[in-house]
C-alpha cells in the first residue's frame, strides 16, 4: 500500500508546480483561482539502493520500489468547511489522504494574484489550519451524533432484554391454553 500524500494550501500558492516537481509531470499550474478542481494524482517511486542487494541475496524475479502517490488538491479558501470555493471536494479529496503537505506562499510576484489580495504567510497557514479543523470537528459532531443514536438504541435493546423474562412466551400461552 503506497503513503498518499494530499498537496494543500491557498489558490496560487503554486500547489501544482510543486506537484509538478515531484512527479515530473506537467499538469496546469495557472493564475487564477481554482485551475484545478479534480485532483491530480501522480505516483512516485522511492529509490533505495538496498533493494538491488536484496535482490540479489534472495535471487528475488522482481523489484518493487516503494511508492509515494501526491494528490495535487484545489486550493482551500476560507468558509470550505461550510462549502466554500470548493470546500466539500477539497474536504473529500484530503480525507482520502495519509499526510498533508501544506503549501504556503511567501513569494512576491505582482503577476500572480493572491486569493485575498495581500502576501501573509502567517495568515494563509492560520486560514488553512482553521478550515482543516473546523472540517475535523464536523466529522466528530457526526460520529458523536451517531454514536449517541446507537446508545439510545442500546439502552432500549437492553431495556427490551430486561422485559423479555417476565414477558411470557407466545408458544407457552398457545400450550397451556390448548385442550388436553
Amino acid at each position: 500500500m503506497a503513503l498518499s500524500i494530499g498537496i494543500v494550501g491557498l489558490p496560487n500558492v503554486g500547489k501544482s508546480t510543486v506537484f509538478n516537481a515531484l512527479t515530473h509531470n506537467n499538469v496546469l499550474a495557472a493564475n487564477y483561482p481554482f485551475a484545478t478542481i479534480e485532483p491530480n494524482v501522480g505516483v512516485v517511486s522511492v529509490p533505495d539502493a538496498r533493494l538491488a542487494r536484496l535482490a540479489a541475496m534472495f535471487a528475488s524475479e522482481k523489484i518493487l520500489p516503494a511508492a509515494v502517490t501526491f494528490v495535487d488538491i484545489a486550493g482551500i479558501v476560507k468558509g470550505a468547511s461550510e462549502g466554500e470555493g470548493l470546500g466539500n471536494q477539497f474536504l473529500a479529496a484530503i480525507r482520502e489522504c495519509d499526510a498533508i503537505c501544506e503549501v504556503v506562499r511567501v513569494f512576491v510576484d505582482d503577476d500572480v494574484i493572491h486569493v485575498d489580495g495581500r502576501i501573509d504567510p502567517a495568515s494563509d497557514v492560520a486560514t488553512i489550519e482553521t478550515e482543516l479543523i473546523l472540517a475535523d470537528l464536523q466529522t466528530v459532531e457526526k460520529v458523536v451524533t451517531r454514536l449517541e443514536r446507537e446508545a439510545k438504541r442500546g439502552v432500549a435493546m437492553r431495556t427490551l432484554a430486561s422485559l423479555k423474562p417476565r414477558r411470557p412466551k407466545a408458544r407457552s400461552i398457545r400450550a397451556s391454553s390448548s385442550p388436553r
